[in-house]
């Protein structure tokens, strides 16, 4: 079976068609899905999204939706789930929007299956480009899927997400023993004083 199969595939909007020449061509401003809000990981860093100054009103095909797949079309080609937390994002055409037939397959099990070593280094032999290699759609449509069924990616997806949870809670941990370790480092220098 094939990613084709099971999803429909598009791109996202070429931004330079509807970019805003000047303050008096924008028709509407809209936030931006880019790649630095996209972790190695496939989660979506909220820190900050870009504004985009639309000269249209443009699609909703263009914004993200709960259930959405978006893959990143170059190098590393990381894909991301998304949530209904992340809705109505403004999705650039260097992500690939995949919308699975949640029939036969959890999108989110779809993310995590498109972020595997072997899915990346399928894609790594069907790059074209020669200074910035990049996927097509056709390509990702031929991408092999492993049948399974929900239930199992139902048991996956619960197990994901306690990972992903437990890698989150150790980063924080260790960003707390760094500053306990700095504070005290730099108690013990100011008592030889």
């Amino acid at each position: 079976m094939e990613l084709g199969d099971i999803a429909r595939i598009k791109t996202g909007l070429v931004l330079s068609r509807k970019k805003a020449k000047d303050e008096y061509d924008i028709k509407a401003k809209y936030r931006l899905l880019s790649l630095k809000n996209v972790t190695d990981e496939g989660i979506i860093n909220t820190d900050s999204f870009e504004e985009f100054n639309s000269n249209d009103e443009l699609d909703d095909h263009y914004f993200t939706k709960e259930g959405d797949v978006l893959m990143r079309l170059s190098h590393p080609n990381t894909s991301v789930y998304i949530g209904k937390e992340h809705n109505g994002l403004l999705i650039p055409s260097y992500f690939a929007i995949i919308k699975v037939d949640i029939n036969k397959y959890l999108p989110e099990y779809i993310a995590w299956y498109l972020n595997t070593f072997e899915v990346k280094k399928e894609l790594e032999r069907s790059q074209s480009g020669s200074r910035i290699p990049s996927t097509n759609k056709n390509v990702l449509k031929a991408l092999p899927v492993v049948k399974t069924t929900i239930s199992k990616q139902k048991a996956f997806i619960e197990l994901l997400r306690l990972h992903q949870q437990e890698k989150l809670l150790y980063k924080r941990l260790l960003e707390e023993k760094e500053v306990w370790f700095k504070g005290i480092s730099r108690q013990i220098l100011k008592d030889t004083n």
